[in-house]
């Protein structure tokens, strides 16, 4: 048995790349940073923040979502597997990981100051910021299988 598992919390680096293959299906990109305290050590040692950037990746739905509700700066909640792929490029082979994206919470505020209503999250998929007596989900089409 194996497990491909991710769960990340963190910010959005730039407004998310959508494009839209055949058959109109959607894909999205956009880098998640997550960066971890710095803390001094029982003996006095500096340890600094430290940032990791993740190659987010969203289809479908989530990724339609994704181009009307995640800007620079959200904080999300992603779940999702780690897969990595490679190509050639003028005789030097390149590598990339990436998060699929199963799931995608928005979580706080949009630090965009044009938006004050607050995102709630909304399980399994991307929420939107919506007038309070209306979900974001209630006229959301699902293709997923299950």
């Amino acid at each position: 048995m194996s497990i491909n598992k991710v769960i990340l919390v963190g910010n959005v680096g730039k407004d998310p790349e959508v494009r839209y293959l055949d058959k109109n299906v959607a894909v999205a990109n956009f880098p998640l940073a997550t960066t971890e305290r710095g803390y001094t050590m029982q003996n006095g040692t500096q340890v600094p923040e430290r940032t990791e950037w993740h190659n987010i990746v969203v289809w479908r739905g989530l990724a339609e979502l994704a181009e009307k509700y995640i800007r620079k700066g959200t904080q999300l909640y992603v779940e999702g597997k780690l897969q990595t792929r490679s190509w050639e490029k003028d005789g030097v082979k390149r590598y990339v990981t990436e998060i699929y994206a199963e799931n995608v919470q928005l979580l706080g505020k949009r630090s965009d100051s044009s938006d004050s209503s607050a995102n709630n999250s909304s399980a399994g998929h991307t929420s939107s910021p919506a007038p309070e007596s209306e979900s974001p989900m209630e006229n959301i089409e699902d293709d997923l299988p299950f």
